[in-house]
């Protein structure tokens, strides 16, 4: 019995005594593995491989963690195994897919990856520096430092253009935002309210009445200009308000100004999660529109997880609990979770909803595809598929009109 061991310094080949015994007792290997002396008795070094540039070596890794058989790899088996004198050897190794690679490529090499395998690869890592004697325990962590470093540089290396991950951050923000505008002005309309109450009447939008507001300040100093300044000028005539301080005014003039820019910040995120989007998923944009479509990479954690999911997750993304809920109590499922933001599925009559939003996840699986894998992706497959859709939802709002 073997043992393959890969380490950031290079490959090491270790034999295994009694495997078959190791395996019954399990638990004794697992008590014997910090204790050198009783480990070496077992397990003994028979070849090792080093690196001979960091360069080397983190192709190597890349290649193993892609579940490939890398070159230098290839030559230390065929050197350390396959010359020996029996016709099938029996190989330990830490990770399943290089098991099935090794499999693979030498079919006299079986793989291992279970029983007593991990108890003893565990066992090899914490006693390496003692097998390798020229390598130090400082030399050992430079290398794994090292290595880790290059590693994680080559895994995030993206194009700047195609990353998702801003995306998800701008859509958390806008949604928080959001929340955070909803809360401010209720609390800015409660505070106003006890000097002029009548202005939310007569100017409801949120971004106008702050502005309103902080403009106004106190209702005595009001000159009508425009039609709506009348009325607003007519109602501080006979406002129930009362009157308040200087300073009162000038915290809640304060506060306006900290939501005016809190929506003003709001509204240039927005025209950059636009942008964003129209870089890297335009086809999903022209689709379900570029809020929907970010939230619908935000929940599936990125666009390639997005485009791996089948149509019928995409219908329900975003209605998880409803799912679990319905399955739980074997009532019916939901039809659609952040699709029904979607226009298509908003102007739609309620018994067409779930028909509508089927075609619509099959479409977005299609778009999301197109945006990931290709290498330029534009809009204009999003705008047919859109364009199929708007199709499909007249037919099936309005049946027998040809």
């Amino acid at each position: 019995m073997f043992i393959l061991f890969e380490h950031a310094s290079g490959y090491s080949l270790f034999n295994v005594k009694q495997f078959e015994e190791l395996g019954a007792h399990l638990e004794s290997v697992e008590a014997s593995v910090r204790d050198f002396g009783k480990f070496n008795a077992l397990v003994h070094l028979r070849a090792y491989a080093p690196f001979e540039n960091v360069e080397d070596a983190l192709e190597e890794c890349l290649a193993i963690t892609d579940g490939l058989l890398p070159p230098l790899l290839l030559s230390f088996l065929e050197k350390n195994l396959l010359g020996t004198d029996k016709k099938s050897v029996t190989l330990g190794v830490g990770d399943p897919k290089l098991g099935q690679a090794i499999s693979a490529q030498f079919p006299a090499i079986k793989c291992l990856h279970t029983d007593a395998v991990p108890e003893v690869l565990r066992g090899i890592r914490y006693h390496f520096t003692k097998y390798c004697k020229k390598i130090s325990g400082k030399a050992e962590f430079s290398a794994q430092l090292g290595l880790g470093h290059r590693l994680a540089r080559a895994k995030v290396q993206f194009n700047a253009n195609r990353v998702d991950n801003m995306i998800m951050q701008a859509i958390a923000l806008v949604d928080q935002t959001g929340k955070d505008i909803n809360t401010f002005v209720m609390r800015i309309r409660e505070w106003y309210s006890y000097h002029f109450p009548e202005l939310y009447k007569l100017v409801p939008d949120q971004y106008l009445y702050c502005l309103c507001a902080s403009y106004i300040d106190s209702k005595s100093g009001l000159i009508p200009v425009s039609e709506k300044a009348k009325e607003v000028f007519e109602a501080s005539r006979n406002s129930i308000g009362m009157e308040v301080t200087a300073g009162d005014l000038l915290n809640v003039d304060l506060f306006c100004a900290r939501v005016i820019s809190l929506m003003q910040y709001r509204t240039n995120m927005l025209s950059y999660l636009k942008s964003r989007m129209q870089s890297c998923a335009p086809s999903l944009s022209a689709v379900v529109g570029e809020q929907v479509g970010a939230r619908l990479i935000s929940q599936a954690g990125s666009l390639n997880n997005l485009a791996k999911y089948p149509a019928s997750t995409i219908q329900i993304l975003g209605a998880e609990k409803a799912l679990f809920r319905a399955l739980k109590k074997k009532g019916n499922t939901p039809k659609y979770g952040l699709l029904y933001h979607s226009p298509f599925i908003g102007r739609a009559a309620t018994k067409d909803k779930g028909k509508i939003s089927r075609f619509l996840a099959n479409k977005c699986a299609i778009a999301s595809r197109i945006d990931c894998f290709a290498e330029i992706p534009l809009s204009i497959y999003g705008e047919h598929l859109k364009a199929q859709v708007n199709r499909w939802s007249f037919c099936i709002s309005f049946p027998f009109v040809h």
